[in-house]
C-alpha cells in the first residue's frame, strides 16, 4: 500500500530549485503540441473555489508573438509619441525572446457566494503551477505582467474582454544560460506563529 504522506523527493528537489529565468536568455524550441497540451491541463488543476474556472488562456507561438508585438509597438506609440524606433522595436519584440507565451486571463466576476478575490487567487494558482509544470518538463519560464498587462488597448487587440484581467504572461523556453538564483527572505522575518 502507498503512503500519500511519503515525500516525492523529485518533487521536493524541484520545488526548491525552481527559478525564473528572463525571456532574453531562452531560446527554441518550446514545448510541442502535445507538451503544450499536458502543460495547460495541469495549470488548469489548481484550487478553484466554486469549480468555476475564473481563467482562460491565450496562446502566442509562431507568427503569433511577432503580431502580438506590433499591437505592443503601436499601443506604445499612441501613449509615447517621443519614442524612438529603438524602443519601439522593444516593444514589437517583447514576444519573440521565448518560442512560446501563454496569457493567463482572470475571468473573475461578482458571485454570490465566491468572492471576486479568492477568484482572482485562482488564476494566480494557475501561473505558478504552470510555472512548475514547465520546470518539471525541462523547460524555463518568467511569469511577468509589465505594462502590456494594464494597457486598455492592448488588451483588447489581445481579446481580453471587458471586466477580465491578465493575471500573467508566463514566456516559455530553453534556457540558454545557468540562471543565479535570487536572495530569499529569512523565514525569521515572514514567519509569526499564533
Amino acid at each position: 500500500m502507498n503512503d500519500q504522506r511519503a515525500p516525492h523527493a523529485q518533487t521536493i528537489e524541484l520545488l526548491s530549485h525552481r527559478r525564473s529565468a528572463p525571456p532574453l536568455t531562452m531560446t527554441g524550441p518550446g514545448p510541442d503540441a502535445q507538451q503544450l497540451e499536458t502543460l495547460l491541463t495541469i495549470a488548469a488543476r489548481t484550487p478553484d473555489h466554486g469549480k468555476l474556472a475564473p481563467w482562460r488562456f491565450i496562446v502566442f507561438e509562431g507568427q503569433a508573438r511577432a503580431r502580438a508585438g506590433d499591437v505592443f509597438a503601436r499601443a506604445f506609440a499612441a501613449r509615447h509619441p517621443e519614442a524612438g524606433a529603438e524602443q519601439l522595436e522593444v516593444e514589437r519584440k517583447r514576444f519573440q525572446h521565448a518560442p512560446l507565451v501563454i496569457a493567463i486571463v482572470s475571468t473573475a466576476r461578482e458571485h454570490v457566494k465566491i468572492p471576486e478575490w479568492e477568484q482572482a487567487l485562482s488564476a494566480g494558482a494557475v501561473c505558478m503551477n504552470l510555472t512548475v509544470a514547465t520546470a518539471a518538463m525541462g523547460f524555463v519560464s518568467a511569469w511577468l505582467t509589465q505594462w502590456i498587462s494594464y494597457d486598455a488597448q492592448v488588451l483588447e487587440e489581445l481579446g481580453v474582454r471587458a471586466g477580465e484581467k491578465v493575471a500573467g504572461y508566463i514566456h516559455i523556453g530553453l534556457p540558454t544560460t545557468t540562471i543565479e538564483d535570487r536572495p530569499r527572505p529569512a523565514l525569521a522575518d515572514i514567519v509569526t506563529r499564533f
